[in-house]
């Protein structure tokens, strides 16, 4: 499994990348975040975003859905919070800094949690999806969009060659399937829906999960 992540760490290396993030991964991760948004307007109604850095997908959803953001890096949430004033999206109704992984929500709350790109980038990716299937109602999604390790091969060498300097980036690029599907396993209460690949380069995947 290799070393975890350290939260500190990792708020540091993300307000390291506020002033550049739109411009690095923009486009690189523009369909993943698409496809994601279509995924929760399938559901509709509240939405939590966790993750939602500097908010580069908050104006592409509906006016009709209510949307909460939330993230672990002040900086990243001062560049969202300054796109939803420019924009006007009245349909936003909260930014909050926030662990991912203990959620200031009561249960059962919203109809979908959409995370982009964040589940390998959290110290604890079992607790952290505790916590988005405690705040989704009977019924709702959670929908992940993020890069999966290989299981094997050149590229699975890669990923464990790389990754000590990903962590101090801010994810860890060797995190595979494996581990979400034990999660399902062990935790009961949630099903997969669907998992299919997303770009860049199929590396990629599209999660979504149901809570019973």
């Amino acid at each position: 499994m290799g070393a975890e992540l350290d939260k500190d760490a990792i708020a540091k290396a993300y307000a390291r990348w506020a002033p550049v993030y739109d411009l690095v991964f923009g486009a690189v991760f523009d369909r993943g975040r698409k496809a994601s948004i279509a995924a929760a307007e399938r559901i509709g109604g509240r939405i939590l975003e966790v993750g939602v850095g500097t908010g580069l997908s908050l104006p592409d959803y509906a006016p009709s859905n209510r949307l909460i953001g939330v993230d672990l890096s002040a900086p990243m949430l001062r560049k969202a919070k300054a796109r939803v004033s420019a924009q006007q999206l009245g349909n936003v109704d909260g930014l909050a800094v926030m662990d991912a992984q203990r959620l200031g929500f009561h249960d059962a709350v919203f109809d979908v949690v959409v995370a982009q790109y964040v589940i390998t980038a959290v110290p604890d990716p079992e607790a952290t999806l505790d916590e988005f299937a405690r705040v989704i109602k009977p019924g709702g999604e959670i929908i992940l969009v993020n890069h999966l390790g290989a299981d094997k091969g050149l590229r699975a060498a890669g990923e464990q060659l790389f990754a000590p300097l990903a962590r101090r980036l801010g994810w860890r690029p060797e995190f595979r399937w494996e581990r979400i599907a034990k999660w399902v396993a062990c935790h009961g209460g949630v099903k997969v829906l669907e998992r299919r690949p997303m770009p860049p380069l199929g590396h990629f995947s599209l999660i979504r999960f149901a809570r019973a």
